[in-house]
């Protein structure tokens, strides 16, 4: 899989498979989820519900194999030798719009998850349609800590097993110890914001429209990157 990753792409740019792969399924991604709010903004609440729920697990899904693989961040990893441009354009304009990008990749994917917990923590079905429930929805610390612990307790036994049979790879403890980050910042984004909107519809609304809004700049920088990389200023990457 990785050297399929490395062939040369399909746009016809300078760009390998693998980074052609990954603009045409944040192309895909961020098209679905404009639709999904769409869909909301009209009312349409089953096919939101479906089209964001699906879109996300498999954006996630995506993003999380593609890391595994190509190791995200192209340049973050590789150095100023898959760059083509001048020092002065890497260091003041291509680092910090791809550092931006990283940290919004990050973001986007604590919000993916948080989002569908969210989601069906804050519907309810009226004459057969599903709506946002207008009531207070919050989460105490004590069931918190009781799901990160059954969580915890899972991931080591799977890990444990993992070592026994495979042997140690910083890979996968990576891999686990990301997950375990992942659900701890979801729990830390919902303690918070809880006391903010403790009106689960108003939440799910408004985070929305925040979430949204972070997909739509990620689509725009990671276009901006692979347009600098592969197109204006392409370089060794290979």
């Amino acid at each position: 899989m990785f050297e399929f990753l490395r062939q040369p792409g399909f746009f016809g740019t300078h760009a390998t498979m693998g980074a052609d792969l990954s603009q045409l399924m944040a192309t895909l991604f961020t098209g679905l989820f404009i639709i999904g709010w769409i869909q909301a903004k009209q009312h349409r609440g089953h096919p939101h519900h479906w089209l964001m729920l699906g879109g996300m697990i498999t954006m996630v899904g995506f993003f999380t194999a593609y890391y595994l693989f190509r190791q995200l961040g192209v340049l973050a990893f590789e150095g100023k030798e898959g760059f083509g441009g001048s020092q002065a354009l890497y260091d003041y304009v291509f680092i910090p719009v791809l550092t931006i990008h990283i940290i919004l990749v990050i973001i986007g994917l604590v919000m993916a998850v948080y989002m569908i917990v969210l989601g069906f923590r804050s519907q309810q079905f009226i004459g057969g349609s599903r709506v946002l429930s207008p009531s207070l929805l919050q989460t105490s610390w004590k069931k918190v800590g009781l799901i990160f612990g059954v969580l915890l307790t899972v991931v080591i036994v799977l890990f444990g097993t993992r070592v026994m049979s495979a042997g140690f790879s910083m890979r996968k403890l990576e891999v686990y110890l990301g997950f375990l980050s992942l659900v701890a910042i979801v729990f830390a984004v919902e303690m918070g914001i809880q006391r903010i909107w403790p009106d689960g519809g108003q939440r799910h609304r408004a985070l929305g429209r925040f979430t949204m809004i972070v997909y739509c700049i990620l689509f725009l920088t990671g276009t901006f990157t692979y347009a600098m990389l592969y197109i204006l200023y392409p370089g060794k990457i290979g």
